[in-house]
């Protein structure tokens, strides 16, 4: 019997230094992660000793058919360069905002019209660090993020990066929010309606990977 080829499909988790990016690469990937972190020299010193300088790369099969391979971007906007090389081929990419850094939000918000100006591909917002004194309602974050009317919330997920079930959880709406733009007829090169309440979500078909990082990063 013919075997069946893999579809491999190319996912881009982007956000704020601290935001959680490269622990998420390490809890999801079924391989040893490839990063570039570097002793963090700028005010990210402050609170993260080292920061991605270029990206995080890991792999993960999803069921039988998707081989996703996910690429964690620098946070600081002066490698914005990478940013612009890890969109452009990616299928759809995950926007990760720090509820408990709510002066960090802006940068997200930046990143996030960065991103829909290179590219028109699905995207998810995932909302972490819930759990930390002081942080912001999911509420609060997709309205400081410009989202003003509920109804026009985009895919929105609450992600513990260093949880493996909620890290699966984060990759399937991905993968969701990319079959159902091509359900509706449209290409990567093309817009996906951010016309989605944020989801009920169930356990995940990614396989289970036996170590998870500790830290979110």
């Amino acid at each position: 019997m013919r075997q069946q080829l893999m579809e491999i499909l190319r996912l881009v988790v982007t956000g704020t230094p601290g935001a959680g990016k490269s622990t998420f690469v390490r809890a999801a990937s079924h391989v040893g992660v490839i990063n570039t972190d570097r002793a963090a020299t700028d005010e990210t010193a402050q609170f993260k000793p080292q920061t991605t300088v270029a990206f995080d790369y890991g792999r993960v099969t999803v069921g039988s058919a998707i081989d996703l391979h996910i690429y964690g971007t620098p946070g600081q906007s002066r490698f914005n360069f990478m940013w612009d090389i890890l969109i452009r081929r990616a299928h759809a990419y995950i926007l990760l905002v720090a509820a408990h850094r709510p002066e960090d939000i802006p940068k997200a918000k930046q990143i996030l019209a960065f991103m829909t100006n290179q590219v028109k591909i699905p995207m998810v917002i995932g909302i972490t660090h819930l759990d930390c004194p002081g942080a912001c309602a999911p509420e609060e974050v997709l309205l400081r993020l410009g989202y003003i009317d509920s109804r026009q919330y985009p895919f929105t997920v609450l992600v513990d990066s260093n949880s493996q079930l909620s890290v699966n959880m984060a990759i399937n709406t991905s993968i969701l929010a990319l079959l159902l733009s091509r359900k509706k007829g449209l290409s990567n090169d093309l817009a996906f309606g951010h016309s989605v309440r944020p989801l009920e979500y169930q356990e995940t078909p990614v396989a289970p990977k036996a170590k998870v990082a500790s830290r979110q990063r």
